[in-house]
């Protein structure tokens, strides 16, 4: 194997070993996909500022996030279905975020159940929940939470009414796939990731089954889900959670100033700047593109964190200068899942620490704390509100 210097080198392989309708369900937005694009393109387009002749020596990505030390500024965010991109998965990224130093964050929608993975680490991660109308589910599965020591409750506000990506319609998604002719032909090609499915019992939302009332199989499920989430979650519903989780607390899904002033006055402990990788509201501006003006609403008074196009240790470097005090990373660590399991996600981990070192080095920086707008080229006008 060629060696690994990159996220995109994880990426292509990944393509290659994984069935096409998990790696649709991951690298595709909603509608024409134009949120998701920007979402990387905004990024790349905000560019650095070199300096020399400064002692780059001592230097450090080590810091906090909603009080856990962290080895840099970054969160393994929840993605849904992430033990379909690798038999399990949220165990594998999980032990590979302990052992990194970051947190690891489990989906409401995971394959691997929060006591799954409490059973295969040593230190608490955080676990991220979709608001459903069965309100039972919702207490049950937070208890569920604190029982397994989970340190933090990740509550996902974007996700009320579910985005369609036409990719997922087209490929016929479900989890477990579907056994359809099309999909044995795919998994048949792809025989390194059907044999990894083949050995392990955890093949479907097992955060749900046998946790609801009458779900019980993949058809008793669909039809739950279909249903379940939640249209009416309002801040009254996100302030009851609040009191219900009891310990540190991270609102996620904030892309307006006037929202996030509303999850700071909720208590947060934290916000995360996120459109859903662009798989929500196509046509919502990007993440990057949102930051300064949602650090400046909320005045210092939560941390700020961002996710969405985060690629490379540069992105990182990007957001902490424009204000965010942490990032989330979802696909850029999933490339790695998929290609290598959980020595993928380390070395996702691995290249994006030594971008971020580096890149702040050759910006004049030793440690991360010490990133500002001085240390950015923007374009005139990219922060500019739109009428």
């Amino acid at each position: 194997m060629r060696p690994i210097a990159c996220i995109d080198d994880l990426k292509r392989i990944y393509r290659a070993r994984v069935p096409r309708m998990f790696y649709d369900y991951c690298e595709s937005g909603s509608y024409s996909e134009q949120t998701f694009r920007d979402n990387t393109a905004d990024f790349a387009a905000i560019r650095l500022r070199q300096r020399v002749a400064v002692d780059m020596t001592g230097r450090s990505t080590a810091t906090e996030m909603a009080g856990h030390r962290v080895t840099m500024p970054v969160a393994l965010a929840p993605v849904g279905s992430c033990g379909m991109q690798h038999a399990d998965g949220e165990i594998l990224a999980a032990r590979a975020a302990e052992a990194f130093g970051v947190p690891f964050t489990l989906s409401t929608m995971s394959i691997c159940s929060i006591e799954d993975v409490a059973a295969h680490v040593t230190r608490p991660f955080w676990f991220q929940l979709y608001v459903m109308r069965d309100e039972d589910f919702v207490d049950a599965v937070i208890e569920r939470a604190r029982a397994a020591g989970c340190s933090a409750l990740v509550l996902t506000l974007d996700l009320q009414i579910l985005g369609q990506r036409h990719r997922d319609v087209r490929n016929g998604l479900s989890t477990p796939p579907r056994l359809t002719i099309p999909n044995m032909i795919d998994m048949a090609l792809h025989p390194r990731w059907s044999l990894g499915m083949a050995q392990t019992p955890r093949r479907q939302f097992r955060n749900i089954v046998g946790h609801v009332k009458n779900v019980q199989k993949l058809s008793d499920l669909t039809a739950w889900a279909n249903e379940q989430f939640d249209p009416k979650l309002d801040w009254d519903k996100v302030a009851r959670i609040r009191d219900r989780w009891g310990g540190r607390f991270i609102l996620k899904g904030i892309l307006d100033p006037e929202d996030a002033q509303r999850a700071a006055d909720c208590g947060a402990d934290a916000i995360v700047v996120s459109n859903h990788g662009g798989r929500q509201l196509d046509g919502a501006l990007s993440t990057i593109r949102m930051l300064p003006a949602i650090v400046a609403a909320v005045g210092g008074r939560t941390e700020v964190w961002i996710d969405g196009g985060i690629r490379t240790g540069q992105d990182i470097l990007k957001a902490l200068a424009l204000g965010a005090r942490g990032t989330m990373i979802g696909r850029s660590y999933i490339y790695g899942l998929g290609a290598l399991g959980q020595a993928g996600v380390t070395r996702a981990l691995e290249i994006l620490q030594k971008e971020l070192d580096v890149t702040m080095a050759l910006c004049g920086e030793r440690s991360v704390h010490d990133l500002g707008r001085d240390n950015l080229l923007v374009p005139r006008g990219f922060f500019d509100s739109y009428d």
